[in-house]
Parts: structure tokens; sequence; C-alpha cells
């Protein structure tokens, strides 16, 4: 496949350009588009693998992304020290090495040297030799950091001029690490410059000091320290100062900033204290740590106060005196990292914000494939929800699971969100765990506005049991029936929970308040299983024990509905334990009723049952057992005869197979409720978020439209 592969080449003149994370949004791009993506470094500062040399951390980056299956070893060229000793025999070897990896994939990223070892002006030039000898265009990166828009410009066009010079092809040009209020003018600068004189397209990028920020942890390992006080897991928040307290508290107090890190002499206890509650009083920054240096640490009295306040913030012992911790402290430098989410979560906002994904991909000339991977499934529904934003509610603020996704929601742009809870708490949380939730509207289920009016119309909904207003008061204060009173009531356009609550206590609302669309008699679920080459339909797997046939009917006609919504053929297979008329029995004649019933509801749909699932997937099989069938042995939706059977076989797929199972995602109701497992993980909420968006863009009603 090596004389097909289509590769891009990514590099810069000079260091701290930030290229990683365009190479990452580069990947994002392809990885959609393609089934194998690889990752090649052609030149590299150790080819040991990161456990037994220095670490690569872009590399490590890349070959982290689930769409890319390489090795360390096989994702790099040569070294530094190769190069130095003989530059042909390395580019040579570059070039070897590269068309082994482009011989598994069908595009491949390449990612340029990084002016880590002796960097001059004739390392462009050597990364212009290696894209001609590989055949890979160029994407140039530039940084905007601290330039103006014609110093910008001036710098891509001697770039651009030295590429092609050396025989590189361009594809285009980045501005990256803009700063922001230079933007507009960068970008219009770029594209009379470079983009008018050679035709390439241009694009800028923000600055975001996050992406450059260290973390805690970082510091820590740096000072030599080890945690005192707080919560392990927020040592991966992002540092944006450090400061040097050794001052009074009422001068250390006026110079504090959201982020910071403060470094003080471990025996000022009245600094410490005085620090931790002036992190956790309203009105004063959120700082990221405490370092007590100097190797002491409070007397005993102190420590014990320190530890009755039981502080989340990270309070960290090192030996170090002032100026080794401070000289320390200050020389880490913040790297976009595989362990990094939040780091990763804004720098592919950046990038999917700011460049033309569609116009880059159509200058790689790289054609999409016939088959749909878990990966382009995933990003077709982020940017399918991006394209038409919706108001999701997220009931279960206190669950950081949910904190975290509404960041990468909010980032990424897919929803308008409102997470439910105490502003104070919710907000405080996310400053803790270093997560952007700017964007998000919080609000309380005590808010005595909405639990006025929500109370009212829930006791008119549910006057025919009796229901009054002041025990509707009590009730609509529990998170789920508030939020889905906001979606009954159009405050919110879908609502996402179960990540901290069982399945009945998310949908019960949903049944009482919302309700089925007219001519659908019940709830039911689907699962999206994501398959290695194309996505399947299964329902119900989730609600319905054991569905009668008109239920049975109106479940095969809802999933219909949702596969047309997520671009999946409709071909039904109503599964069975016989296939055709070569069985009898109630559970098959349940099934073979059904049948009947869907195909005199929607006599468009192409559906078959009951049939077995051997015969619904294998061509061979069905051949000989339902020959002439325009689903057996192609079907795309699959419709289990109860919840036993279907929950047991998408678990079975799921683990067996590989698969990725989505879901579950509800249909039949008048709006888009959906649950989670209580084991969500942060994807699968941003999955599901997304899911429930593109329902609320398209509601399919009876499906008879779909």
């Amino acid at each position: 496949m090596s004389e097909f592969a289509r590769s891009v080449y990514i590099t810069s003149p000079e260091g701290e350009t930030g290229k990683s994370t365009v190479a990452l949004g580069v990947l994002d791009l392809l990885v959609a588009r393609t089934r194998k993506v690889g990752v090649f470094r052609p030149v590299a500062r150790t080819k040991s693998p990161p456990d037994e040399g220095d670490h690569d951390h872009v590399l490590e980056l890349l070959l982290a992304h689930d769409g890319v299956d390489l090795t360390y070893d096989e994702a790099i060229g040569v070294t530094y020290e190769d190069v130095h000793r003989d530059a042909e025999a390395a580019l040579s070897q570059i070039v070897a090495r590269f068309h082994d990896v482009a011989a598994k994939c069908d595009a491949v990223v390449i990612v340029g040297t990084d002016y880590t070892d002796v960097a001059g002006p004739t390392e462009l030039s050597f990364n212009a030799r290696i894209a001609a000898n590989l055949g890979a265009p160029v994407l140039l990166v530039v940084s905007g950091k601290e330039r103006a828009a014609a110093e910008v410009v001036q710098l891509a066009e001697v770039s651009v001029s030295e590429l092609q010079s050396h025989h590189a092809q361009m594809v285009g040009v980045v501005a990256n690490r803009c700063v922001p209020d230079r933007l507009d003018d960068v970008r219009t600068a770029m594209a009379e410059g470079p983009g008018a004189r050679w035709g390439l397209p241009t694009w800028a990028v923000p600055d975001d000091p996050s992406l450059t920020a260290p973390t805690v942890e970082a510091l820590m390992e740096a000072v030599h320290g080890r945690l005192a006080f707080g919560d392990r897991e927020l040592l991966g928040r992002e540092v944006l100062d450090v400061l040097v307290g050794a001052m009074t508290l009422d001068n250390m107090l006026e110079r504090l900033t959201d982020g910071a890190i403060v470094i003080t002499p471990g025996d000022r206890a009245e600094l410490l204290i005085g620090l931790i509650a002036a992190h956790s009083a309203p009105g004063f920054p959120s700082l990221a740590g405490i370092i007590l240096n100097g190797g002491f640490y409070p007397p005993l009295t102190s420590a014990d106060l320190v530890a009755d306040l039981d502080p989340r913030l990270p309070v960290i012992r090192t030996d170090l005196g002032t100026f080794r911790t401070a000289s320390a402290a200050a020389n880490v430098k913040g790297r976009v990292t595989k362990d990094s989410q939040r780091k990763i979560d804004t720098a592919r906002a950046l990038f999917e914000q700011n460049v033309d994904g569609a116009a880059l991909l159509e200058t790689l000339d790289l054609p999409r494939v016939g088959a749909v991977t878990p990966l382009m499934f995933e990003y077709e529904l982020i940017s399918r929800a991006r394209a038409d934003r919706k108001r999701i509610v997220l009931p279960e603020g206190s669950d950081d699971r949910i904190l975290r996704a509404a960041s990468t929601l909010l980032g990424r742009q897919v929803a308008d969100l409102t997470i439910l809870g105490e502003e104070k708490e919710i907000r405080s949380r996310a400053i803790e765990l270093g997560l952007n939730l700017d964007a998000a509207h919080v609000l309380s289920t005590h808010d005595p506005a909405h639990v006025e009016r929500f109370s009212h119309e829930y006791a008119k909904i549910r006057a025919h049991k009796g229901m009054t207003v002041e025990r509707a008061r009590e009730i609509v204060t529990g998170a789920s029936y508030f939020g889905t009173m906001m979606v009954h009531l159009g405050l919110a356009d879908g609502m996402v929970s179960g990540a901290a609550h069982t399945t009945a206590h998310t949908i019960r609302p949903s049944f009482e308040i919302i309700k089925t669309v007219p001519g659908v008699s019940v709830v039911s679920s689907v699962f999206l299983m994501c398959l290695e080459d194309r996505v399947l339909v299964y329902g119900d797997c989730a609600v319905n024990p054991d569905p009668t046939a008109t239920q049975l009917a109106d479940i095969a006609i809802s999933s219909a509905a949702t596969a047309a919504q997520f671009g999946v053929d409709q071909r039904i297979a109503m599964l069975s334990y016989s296939t055709g008329s070569s069985g009898s029995g109630a559970d098959v004649d349940k099934v073979r009723e059904a049948t009947a019933l869907a195909r005199e509801r929607r006599p468009d749909l192409v559906l078959e049952g009951p049939i077995q699932y051997d015969a619904a997937v294998d061509a061979s099989v069905a051949a000989s057992k339902l020959p002439g069938s325009d689903v057996a042995g192609k079907a795309t939706v699959f419709i289990f005869p109860d919840l036993n059977t279907g929950n047991n076989t998408y678990k079975a797929v799921q683990r067996s197979a590989g698969a990725i199972a989505i879901g579950p995602v509800l249909q039949g109701l008048n709006k888009p409720v959906n649950d989670l497992s209580r084991g969500a993980l942060v994807q699968d909420i941003v999955n599901t978020v997304a899911i429930t968006a593109i329902q609320a863009q398209n509601p399919t009603g009876t499906g008879d439209d779909a």
C-alpha cells in the first residue's frame, strides 16, 4: 500500500512552535477520513523505547491516539547522532523506515525535527530534503508568540522559500501560538502574504497559556518533593505562575493569582494556614498548590490544625532551599503529553476552531474510504453535534467525570451545557481539577423560581394521579426530575444522566413527563455497535425485559429511525432461534407476529423475521437458509426478542470482537433523554451528549418519515 499512502510532513523553522498540537489536529482529521493512519518521526533524540531512554513526548502523544497502531520503534527513522555521523546515510535509512510504516497505512503524519539538538539554519533545509525524499507535502508551522503580524509573515515567507528551494511541496502554513489580540491581523497578513504569493491556504491559531503550563506534579518532581496534604488527583492541575512567599500574609495575599503555586519556608505556619484559607475563601484566587521548602515543617500544633482543615489543595514538602526550589520550579516546561487530557482537549479545540479541516484534507487529496471505523463514527458524532449546537442538561454536577466531560464538550463547542448543582461547589471543584467551565450554566435544583414553575407544571401533568403542588415541590428538586422538567419546558433540548444513578432513576421522570411520541407504545433503547469497519444497531438491550409482539414492532420501527439519524442503513433483522417458517413455539411466534405488525405499519422498511443471527450476518448461511432476502447476510439493525438475549449478545460482541458499544440510546420519547452506565468513562459521556444533541437536531417522531 505504500505507493498509495497519503502523507503530510509537519515542520517548523524553530523550536517551541507547538507543531505537536497541530500534528494532533491533523491526525484527528485523517483518522476521521481513513482506516489506517500512522505517525513517523524522521529524526528523534533516541530510538530506545520510552522506558529505556529519553522520552520523545511528541511521538508518545501521537502513538497514544486510538487511531494509531504502531510501536515506538517502528515510528522512528534515525537519531540526531546518526545524522551528525553521516547525513546522507541517515537520509537513506529514514526513507527506508518510512516506507515500512507507509506500507501498513493509508495515511501518515510525519513530524519534523524539534531544534533540540544543534539547531541552525540548515535544520529546516534538512527537513525539506526529508520531505522531498518521502514525497510528503509540507504543512509549515511558524510561531506567532510575542510577534507582530508583519514578523510572522516575514518568518513564514522566508521559511516557505527555503523549503521550496529544496524541492519540498507545500500544502499550507499555520501561524500557531499567536497573540490573541493580534489574531485577526495575523490572519489577514498571512492571507495577503504567503497565501497570495504562493496560493497556499493559511491559518492562524491563538496561544493558550495552559498548553505550555507545567503541572503541579511536574513541579513536585523537579523540587524532589513529596505530598504532605491535599488531593493527589489535583496534582494534574496546570501551574500558571510561580510565586515566592517569604513576606507577611497581607502582602502575600495581594500577589496571589489563579493557578499560582506558592513557594514558602516550611516553618512559616501562619503563611501556610493563611494561604489555605485564602484558597478556600470566595473572592480570592484559586491556587494550584503550596511548596514548603527548606526542609522545615510547621510545629506539631500548627500541623495538626492544617490536618484538621483537611485541605484538598496540594501541599508539598521539599528539602531544597528557597533559591534552588524557585529555580527548579521556574525551569519546568509544560508539554502536551499523552496523559494531559485537558491540554489535549484544549489543543483539539483550538485546531478545530481555527483550521479549516475540510480545506486541508482537500489539499492532501485523501479519498474517503467506504468502511466506517469506530473513530470515524465518533468524530462524525462530534462534528454533527457541533454544526448545530443544542442545549443539554447534565444533572450530576457532583461527579468529576461529568465535569471533565463538560470541559471537553465546551472546549470543543459540541453543545451548550447546563450543569445541575450548587454553583460555588461545582465551579470550585472545576478550578481544582484544572477544568474550564466558564461557558457552562450552573443551576441549583433548589432555585426558587424554577422549583415553583416546575412544581405547578408537574402537578398539572400528574393531576390524574392525585399529585399536589406541595408534593410536587419536593419531587422536582430531585436532579433527574429537575433536568427532565427543563427538557419538557424547552429550557434544554435534551438530558444525559446515569453516571451516578440507576437507569430507572434516570428514565422514570421521562415516562411521566416527556412521554412517548404518538403511535409508539414503548420507550426502548439501542446500542450503536462500532465494529472494525462498520456500525450496527442493536435493540433493545437495556430497557424492556420481555416485550410483547406489539412492543417488539415498535422497537423495530424506532430502531430504524434511530439508525437513519446516525447514517446507518436500515436492513432490519427480527431475531429468533428459528429462520423463516422452519420453527414454531411461543417465542418464535411472537417474533413472527411482530414482523407482520411492523411490515403493516411500515411497508417501506427492509425487514426480515424471524431470522437467526448467523443468517442475518453471514452471506453463506443466508444463501442456504433464506435465499433472495434483502436482509439475510447483510443486516444492519438487529432486534432481539427479549432483554436477556439482547444484553448478553451486545456484551459478548463488545468483549469478543473488540467492538465499541455506544449507548444505551433511548428512543421513542418526545424529547431526547439518555442514560449512562454508572461505570461510564469521560469519553462515553462525551459521546452520549453528542448523540443526544443529534437526536435533538433531528427528532424522529414515530419514525414514519425516516
